[in-house]
């Protein structure tokens, strides 16, 4: 009887879930994460968040839906958290003032907050032409294989180095619709 085999993805999937599961324990954040998604890792720019938790972008669809079935990790930081919740408290959002529980809400459902390493992505070299938009390319690399889903051309620009690096940068259309 042969022994099971266990591919690079499983065992790659195995110690995300353990390093995640360390850094939420260490921020000493409730969520159960000990159920294993089917997608990669998933970090999503500012850009997506509101497509996805203020517009209801149809092309975000598919995303909210793997998000609530489990199949989809969205991993996020305070920091990725704090510019969310300082766009949509900009005048351009007063339309949905009275809605910031609800996205804080669904963020805290969907979302995994982990603390990033300093040590990790300071050693890439893959830099973003935006300072802003750092943060996530940071944390992808951190997880790669991973997905950063942006509307952003600075980060989607980077999609070919990226790849290079284990992590897939495309639109919500691009990247979530065909691997569902």
């Amino acid at each position: 009887m042969r022994p099971p085999t266990v591919t690079i993805a499983t065992q790659r999937s195995h110690r995300l879930c353990n390093i995640v599961s360390a850094r939420v324990k260490a921020n000493s954040l409730s969520k159960d994460i000990s159920q294993a998604p089917i997608g990669p890792p998933l970090v999503l720019d500012t850009n997506v968040a509101l497509d996805l938790l203020v517009f209801h972008d149809p092309a975000c669809q598919p995303l909210a839906v793997a998000l609530e079935q489990g199949k989809w990790r969205w991993l996020s930081t305070s920091a990725m958290r704090a510019e969310f919740d300082d766009v949509v408290r900009r005048p351009a959002f007063e339309r949905w003032a009275g809605r910031h529980e609800l996205f804080a809400a669904q963020w805290a459902r969907w979302a995994v907050m982990v603390q990033p390493s300093p040590l990790v992505a300071p050693a890439r070299a893959l830099r973003c032409a935006d300072p802003d938009d750092q943060m996530f390319i940071d944390l992808a690399l951190e997880f790669q294989p991973s997905l950063l889903l942006s509307r952003d051309l600075k980060l989607l620009c980077l999609a070919g180095p990226a790849a290079a690096l284990g992590v897939r940068i495309g639109t919500p259309a691009q990247v979530v619709e065909p691997m569902k």
